[in-house]
């Protein structure tokens, strides 16, 4: 298999699983500061996929910190179909939850006018932020997913 940036094993993949986990956590804890984000299913199932994010990026970033370690290449068909897999998976979940998250945020920012008061316009703003940050997320997944589909075709 190739070196390419973000492989598992190397010190650019485990930058990026750092980053997929880091904006994910970063999510959650802007999703959680804003009271009343547990009144709408796209919020929690945002919470919930940014959740099983942090797990999965967690899991592998300490897998590249111990092939990094001791110097052992992960890059073996069976491992990065897992990989492939996984990351395919959480990356679609994670676009859906932003992506339905972002609607309701539009549809109560701007047709609703539900954050036109001074105590919704910080609510909504925090779930902005969330929402960005979980298309940030999504963004690194989806590098992460590209090269992993990469590395199992060229095998």
């Amino acid at each position: 298999m190739k070196d390419m940036f973000g492989s598992p094993g190397s010190v650019s993949g485990l930058m990026l699983r750092i980053g997929q986990c880091l904006c994910a956590a970063a999510s959650i804890g802007w999703m959680v500061s804003a009271s009343g984000f547990s009144s709408y299913t796209a919020f929690c199932y945002l919470i919930a996929s940014m959740g099983l994010q942090v797990l999965w990026s967690f899991g592998l970033a300490c897998l590249d910190v111990y092939a990094l370690r001791i110097k052992k290449d992960l890059q073996n068909a069976v491992l990065v179909s897992l990989f492939v897999v996984g990351d395919w998976v959480t990356a679609t979940l994670s676009l859906a939850a932003a992506c339905s998250s972002a609607g309701i945020v539009v549809l109560y920012a701007k047709d609703l006018h539900f954050c036109t008061s001074d105590k919704m316009h910080l609510q909504c703003r925090r779930f902005e932020i969330s929402i960005a940050m979980a298309f940030i997320t999504w963004f690194f997944i989806a590098i992460s997913s590209h090269v992993m589909f990469w590395l199992l075709a060229s095998a």
